[in-house]
Parts: structure tokens; sequence; C-alpha cells
């Protein structure tokens, strides 16, 4: 597989949403950085083609949520940087009713439903652990909709400031191709967004805040917002509010956790943090396990990190779920990746599909990967990840 097959592939999937002429398409898009990037260029792109767009931003893929969206007929559902780790699950839910088209970077399920189109770069041979983003995936999906839609290849370059090091494989082709259309500036190691007057890194930490700590007070909105605008002063203020709020918070906790210590089992240590995160968004728990990922003192660099914390029941722009959900956020400490490099020990996202297999929904990458799963299915899950562990 190729490149090239992944232009045809897109191209199929854009006749048919051209043919298709949808009243409406829903867009559902992930709530971190990359998510926002890839929402705000998929929104952008497809209002260009003349669609109304309806969009819903999720943390996760919510069975609840995902079932009620494709019960429906006739619609074009547009997944961006999520889906993927479930189109399996979307498959079996849509059963052909809809047009769904995928465009993400999250390790993929085979999906079974000739009216999904999966276009995640993983199928075409490239590797989103370091190869493209989820916003990259957008942005090129975006391109082969119209090449004028170069304008919003920083997008791309801001949401790949989510993979480690130097950016390389597709989106190093999109930083050519955004400095050669005049779209960014490089100096060094620094990015300019010409437009706006910010660097790339700058625009992902905010878009990380205001996704993710802002998910269940208009934060998402804003950072579309913020990506395709730049940040005005009400943004600037909202993102200073929250900061300080997940700051506070993180303080208290990493306190905690120096004073208690973290629970062990042999190859795992892990903590819950309950309702200390309460009104913000659950990305914060995944956040705050890689910040203490590098605290020596307080973490074994050998022992995978599980934190958990509870699910809010209300998911803005949709509704109120009926299951009782905790969200558990599994990262790697250094020494740790140096062990799954060398297929010593499990990825994060294969322990985790594992440990939670018959009750959570899982996704991610290698070297962090994250789920919900039922209240009472913390211990269980730790239990079953150490049995996969010790197999």
């Amino acid at each position: 597989m190729s490149f090239e097959d992944f232009r045809r592939k897109a191209s199929k999937a854009i006749l048919e949403l051209r043919q298709t002429k949808p009243p409406e398409i829903i867009l559902v898009h992930h709530d971190d950085a990359d998510g926002l990037c890839s929402g705000a260029i998929m929104k952008t792109a497809l209002e260009r083609e003349g669609y109304k767009i309806k969009t819903l931003c999720l943390e996760k893929i919510y069975p609840e949520v995902i079932k009620s969206l494709h019960k429906g007929t006739d619609q074009t559902i547009l997944y961006a940087d999520i889906g993927s780790a479930h189109a399996d699950f979307i498959s079996e839910c849509n059963l052909s009713r809809n047009l769904t088209i995928i465009l993400d970077h999250h390790d993929p399920k085979p999906h079974t439903d000739p009216k999904v189109y999966d276009l995640n770069l993983e199928h075409f041979g490239f590797r989103g652990e370091n190869e493209f983003s989820g916003a990259t995936c957008n942005y090129l999906f975006a391109k082969a909709l119209d090449d004028h839609n170069v304008d919003l290849s920083y997008l791309a370059l801001v949401g790949s400031r989510e993979i480690p090091g130097d950016l390389a494989g597709l989106n190093k082709v999109v930083l050519d191709e955004a400095v050669k259309s005049g779209v960014v500036q490089v100096e060094g190691k620094r990015i300019e967004i010409i437009k706006l007057g910010l660097r790339v890194d700058q625009l992902f930490s905010k878009l990380q805040i205001l996704g993710a700590v802002g998910y269940y007070s208009g934060g998402p909105q804003l950072g579309i917002q913020a990506a395709l605008q730049g940040l005005d002063e009400q943004i600037k203020k909202k993102i200073d509010e929250w900061e300080e709020q997940r700051k506070a918070v993180n303080k208290s906790l990493l306190a905690r956790l120096y004073r208690e210590g973290l629970k062990e089992t042999e190859h795992i240590q892990w903590f819950d943090a309950g309702n200390i995160y309460e009104n913000m968004g659950t990305k914060v728990i995944g956040q705050f396990c890689s910040f203490i990922s590098y605290r020596t003192q307080l973490i074994k660099q050998d022992k995978y990190i599980f934190g958990f914390m509870n699910v809010p029941q209300e998911i803005p722009e949709w509704g109120e779920l009926k299951e009782h959900l905790v969200k558990v956020s599994v990262r790697v400490p250094k020494n740790l990746k140096s062990m799954i490099n060398e297929d010593k020990m499990p990825g994060a996202v294969n322990l985790l599909l594992k440990a939670s297999e018959e009750f959570g929904v899982a996704d991610g990458h290698q070297y962090a990967a994250s789920a919900v799963i039922p209240l009472d299915k913390k211990e269980v899950t730790i239990d079953n990840a150490e049995k996969v562990l010790t197999l």
C-alpha cells in the first residue's frame, strides 16, 4: 500500500460524498490539540464545499453515543482524530445506513461495512506513532477535496506536536509544503504560523488546555475558533483561568502521591484521582500521568503507570450517559519504552485492550493509551493487566 492508494480511496469517498449531497454533516472530533486541529480542518474544508456542519467533540468513543449517532439513516458522519480504533464497532452500529468517513491515526481495527471509509494512513503503510498525526490525515483528505486547502497545512503541524521528536514521514512532507506555500516560516526549531503570528508549539499548548480542561465549559468550540483565528482576549482569559485550576489540582494530587505513594503490583503502579478533576475533561488524567512519568523519585521507571478518574455523566452537545464510567489512562516511563521497542513488553494500547476487552473501550498508542470502563472495574482492570504481563 502507498500514498497513492490513500488518494484513490479518498477520491472514492469524496465521490460518494458529493453524490449523496447531505443537508448536514455530523463532524465528530477528539478533544486534544490534534483533535481540535482535525475538527478545524474538516469544518473549514467542508464548509468551503457548501456543506452545513454539526460538530460533536468526544473524549472517547462512548458506545451509547455511537449507537445513537448511527441509528438514523441517510446521514453523513465524519470522524476526525477519533474512531479508527473502533471501526469494527462503528460498522456494527452503522449497518450501511449512513456514509461514514474516518480520518484518524490511532491503531485501527478492521471495519466490515462498505459504507464506512476508514482512511487512517496506517492502512496505507504509514505509522501513526511518528509519521502522521490525526490532523495530518484530515489535512491530506482536505487537500484531496481541494488543493486550495493548503492554507490549512499549519493545523496539521500543530496537531503533530503531540508526536515527540522532529517531524518525520508525512508530517515532514506537510511542513515542506507549508513553507513552500508561505503558510509557515521556519527559524531553527521554531515554526511560525504567518497569519496568526503564533508559533506552532504555542498554539498547541493553548489548545491542549482549551480542549482538555475546558471540555465541559465550551472549550472545544473556543479551541476550533483559536485554531482558525488565533487567540483573542476572551480566549486568553479562559486559558489562564482553566490552566490555574488544573495546576492547583495537579499540585494537590502530586502532593498526595508523594505522601501516600502509588499502589503497586509486580509490573504496574497506579492511583485513583476520583472526582478531584471535577468539571474538567478526562484528558487531564492522561496529561497528569505523562507529567509524573519523568519524576524518578516518585515513579518506578520499569512499571506501567495507570491513572483513574471518574467520568462525568453529561456529554456536551449530546446528553447524559446512563452508565457510570471511569477513565483509565496508561503511560510508559523511559526504561519501559526501551523494553517495548525491543518487544520484551507489550505496548500500552495492546496491554489495555486485553485488560479491558470484556467491558471497556480502549485505544491509543504504544506509549500512551486510555479506556473508559464501568465504575466497578478499576481493580479488575489492574488484575487483568497483571495477568497479561505474567503469561
